[in-house]
C-alpha cells in the first residue's frame, strides 16, 4: 500500500496514515488478513518517526481495524465487527463536514448525489 502523506496539511500525520489505511480497507485495496509493513519499515518508507506510525497502528488496533501478533506483526482484522455507532445525525465529523459544505453553497441534491456516488464506488466489489 502506497501512502500519500501531506506534510503541509493540518491533519496530523498519524491520522493521515490511519485514514488512508481505513480507506484502503473500504475500497478493497487492503483485504482482511493482509499483513501491514512493520512500523520501522513504514516509518522509513514514509519518512516519519516510528512513534508516529506506532500511534496510527495503535489507534487502528483500538478501533478494531487491525490485530497484532508478536510474530506476525500487524494485519487487517479479518473478523472485525462493525461498531455500534450513534445515529449518523449525531456523528460530529459528518455534522461538521455537512455544515462546511452548506456554508460553501453545496445543495442538498449535490451532497446526496456525491454521497451516493462515493458509496457506490465502495460497494463495486460486492
Amino acid at each position: 500500500m502506497l501512502l500519500k502523506l501531506d506534510f503541509a496539511d493540518e491533519t496530523p500525520i498519524y491520522m493521515q496514515i490511519r485514514n488512508q489505511i481505513v480507506l484502503g480497507i473500504a475500497n478493497g485495496e487492503l483485504i482482511p488478513g493482509e499483513k501491514l509493513p512493520p512500523i520501522r519499515t513504514l516509518a522509513a518508507e514514509t519518512g516519519v518517526n516510528t512513534m508516529t506510525v506506532n500511534k496510527s497502528y495503535q489507534l487502528l488496533k483500538q478501533e478494531g481495524y487491525l490485530i497484532t501478533d508478536r510474530r506476525l506483526g500487524a494485519m487487517i482484522n479479518p473478523a472485525r465487527v462493525p461498531e455500534q455507532h450513534p445515529p449518523l445525525t449525531e456523528h460530529p465529523a459528518l455534522k461538521l463536514l455537512i455544515s462546511e459544505l452548506y456554508v460553501d453553497g453545496i445543495s442538498k441534491e449535490e451532497l446526496l448525489a456525491a454521497c451516493s456516488k462515493l458509496y457506490d464506488e465502495l460497494n463495486k466489489g460486492e
